[in-house]
């Protein structure tokens, strides 16, 4: 960790990033499983007034403690420049959340200069609350995470999201061989699967067609659980992010193996 960060009380981040998620949770349980009027965006992608005014609690939370922070969210955009980004998906897993389904949740990152360092991703409706931030491990409602041990695919239970994607793209046949070889493949979707990977309950995520808001928290998360995080490269999450690859670090390191034998 650089000096210039260890300068921002990460502490007090990942205090003010909980805090903001309680307040989230609040406004969108209040609309969840209730009368909404969906709208389409320009991307094709579902969003209600539920989305607009949790992020509007979360940004009003952070802007509290931090006015001079930068924030990005999915529904309003980026206000602000600052080497101290803010990162926010309102709801993630709108569609689930339109549907009645509990698989979606509450989103909030901070990213000093190019490196996340704070997550919170809180589930409501699952009844469940991640949070890590760099150097201080990884959360779930109060006990420690730690991602599982399986060093083989063989025995390895996957997660893929976005599978359309996927199924469109060069990584089809390299998937292909993962379900042939995996002892359990899923598809649980959002932050589901990275949860169940951070407590070691799930080996593997895989996944396209994402963006940094998605994924900025859950990132930190499965990091301080120990696993490693990527996109289908290799390359660490950054802004332009748009697939995954997170796995305890043996079988990390075997499917990225693969991964890029069939890139050839």
């Amino acid at each position: 960790m650089g000096e210039a960060m260890e300068k921002v009380d990460l502490d007090k981040a990942l205090e003010v990033a909980r805090e903001a998620a309680q307040a989230a949770d609040r406004v969108a349980m209040g609309y969840f499983r209730g009368e909404l009027e969906v709208e389409t965006k320009a991307d094709e992608s579902p969003v209600t007034v539920a989305d607009r005014e949790t992020e509007r609690v979360i940004r009003d939370v952070i802007a509290r403690h931090f006015p001079d922070h930068a924030i990005d969210g999915e529904e309003y955009g980026c206000d602000g420049d600052n080497r101290c980004l803010w990162l926010i998906d309102p709801i993630d897993g709108t569609r689930s959340f339109i549907r009645g389904l509990p698989f979606w949740s509450v989103q909030i990152a901070l990213m000093i200069d190019g490196e996340l360092v704070v997550g919170v991703s809180s589930a409501p409706a699952f009844g469940e609350t991640a949070w890590a931030r760099a150097g201080g491990g990884a959360w779930l409602d109060g006990r420690p995470l730690r991602v599982g041990e399986t060093d083989s695919l063989k025995r390895a239970d996957v997660s893929f999201g976005n599978l359309r994607t996927i199924a469109r793209s060069e990584h089809w046949s390299w998937v292909g061989q993962i379900v042939s070889e995996a002892a359990r493949c899923r598809g649980y979707g959002d932050f589901y699967s990275y949860h169940r990977l951070a407590d070691g309950s799930q080996d593997v995520v895989i996944e396209s067609d994402v963006n940094i808001l998605d994924i900025a928290a859950l990132v930190v998360i499965v990091r301080e659980a120990g696993g490693v995080f990527t996109d289908l490269d290799g390359q660490p999450p950054g802004l332009e992010t748009t697939s995954v690859l997170a796995a305890p670090p043996r079988l990390h390191e075997q499917l990225l193996s693969s991964h890029h034998e069939h890139s050839r």
